[in-house]
């Protein structure tokens, strides 16, 4: 609450202010404000419980560089815990939000204060009755990206998207062990909309010795160890320019995808004999 009163506050100075300048200057105030709430937070955890976090990796950051988060999703918990993890290292996180989310009472404002990019995405049988909107969903979202060019920013982005349960691996007969599918287009349609802007890849691996816990777990305190993994890469070497307009491009960037996770999925079989020995 001590943090959410004066973010509230400044998204509504930031709105009502349409000047170019007041904005920029209201952008890194609240950006200030949402990372001393997760600082805060972090510190709470700190003080009431004894999960004890361990981290390798974090020497190969910046927070002054462009980064998109790509992370395994387990349980609500990933959130707090890679907030905590990543806090002071990389720039604050943002997520990619849908657009009808802006609607949102007090969150909507916030995150649209917040910079957090507001996405439309439009079905291929919408596209087929409106032809005249192909490429408008992807046009809109870089609009809400170019504040970042000179801003460095974090995207996250879970891209199972959803969390991991035992059910929902069978259902899908996934092939990793781990992991359910990545589902490339929500990645594709950040690299295409801020490939200019993005550098860096951080891939993060969180494992959960004990098991994967729910939130009211972790609130608890009967979480008692979280591992985590980050891996940098660049862009440009892992990927290249891709043009997710070309059938053959995005056949090109499915199957590094496809690598890319099955290197996770043998990463945290890695981590969990580690954590047996």
């Amino acid at each position: 609450m001590f943090w959410l009163i004066p973010i509230l506050v400044f998204s509504l100075f930031k709105a009502l202010i349409p000047l170019n300048l007041s904005k920029k200057i209201f952008s890194y105030l609240l950006d200030l404000m949402a990372s001393n709430w997760v600082a805060t937070n972090s510190l709470i955890q700190k003080l009431f419980t004894n999960t004890n976090i361990i981290v390798t990796g974090l020497e190969e950051l910046k927070i002054d560089d462009w980064y998109l988060v790509l992370a395994n999703h387990q349980s609500w918990v990933d959130i707090v815990v890679l907030q905590r993890a990543l806090h002071g290292n990389i720039p604050f996180l943002k997520f990619f939000l849908k657009k009808e989310l802006i609607y949102v009472p007090l969150l909507g404002l916030a995150w649209w204060a917040l910079d957090f990019p507001f996405m439309k995405r439009y079905s291929q049988a919408f596209l087929k009755k409106n032809p005249h909107l192909r490429g408008k969903d992807l046009e809109t979202t870089k609009k809400a990206c170019a504040k970042f060019k000179h801003k460095p920013v974090s995207v996250m982005n879970f891209i199972e998207g959803t969390r991991f349960t035992e059910k929902k691996h069978q259902k899908q007969n996934s092939p990793f062990q781990h992991l359910l599918k990545p589902k490339s287009g929500g990645i594709s349609f950040v690299l295409d909309a801020m490939g200019e802007h993005l550098t860096k890849i951080v891939d993060v691996t969180i494992y959960y010795p004990e098991g994967i816990p729910n939130f009211s777990d972790f609130v608890y305190g009967q979480v008692d160890n979280v591992h985590i993994e980050v891996h940098t890469m660049d862009i440009a070497e892992e990927l290249g320019h891709i043009n997710f307009s070309d059938r053959n491009d995005r056949i090109v960037f499915q199957k590094w995808l496809t690598k890319f996770w099955h290197e996770k999925d043998a990463r945290l079989e890695k981590m969990k004999q580690n954590s047996q020995v």
